[in-house]
C-alpha cells in the first residue's frame, strides 16, 4: 500500500501561480514507473493532468494545461511538483498525486495503477 503526502494547495486570484507537492516513500517512489497530478471537480470525472516517468524524466500534459504547468521530479527527495502558472478559474478542484497511475489525451483516466493520495485543494477565483 502506498503511502503519499501532498501539499501546496490553496486560494490564489486568476492569473496566479502555485506549488503542488507529493512525497513518497523511498520504496514507493524507486519502485514506481510514474508519478502524476490529476484532478477532480465537483460533478465532474478525474482527469489526468500531468505525469513523469520517475527514471527517464519524460512528461505529459493534458493539453489544456501545457505551456502554463510544468511536472519535475527530484529523485533524491522522492518528490514530484507541479508548478502553475497562469491559472485560471476552471484550473479549481482537488489536486491528487498518483503512483504508476496513466491517462491519456483528453485527461480520461486509465483503471489500475498503485495508489493515490488525499489530495490537496486548489480554488482560483476570478
Amino acid at each position: 500500500q502506498v503511502q503519499l503526502v501532498e501539499s501546496g494547495g490553496g486560494s490564489v486570484q486568476a492569473g496566479g501561480s502555485l506549488r503542488l507537492s507529493c512525497t513518497a516513500s523511498a520504496y514507493t517512489y524507486r519502485m514506481s514507473e510514474c508519478m502524476g497530478w490529476f484532478r477532480q471537480a465537483p460533478g465532474k470525472e478525474r482527469e489526468g493532468v500531468a505525469v513523469i516517468y520517475t527514471r527517464t524524466g519524460t512528461t505529459y500534459y493534458l493539453e489544456s494545461v501545457e505551456g502554463r504547468f510544468t511536472i519535475s521530479r527530484d529523485n533524491a527527495k522522492s518528490t514530484v511538483y507541479l508548478q502553475m502558472n497562469s491559472l485560471k478559474p476552471e484550473d479549481s478542484a482537488m489536486y491528487y498525486c498518483a503512483v504508476d497511475v496513466h491517462f491519456v489525451p483528453k485527461g480520461r483516466v486509465v483503471p489500475g495503477g498503485r495508489g493515490w493520495g488525499q489530495g490537496t485543494l486548489v480554488t482560483v477565483s476570478a
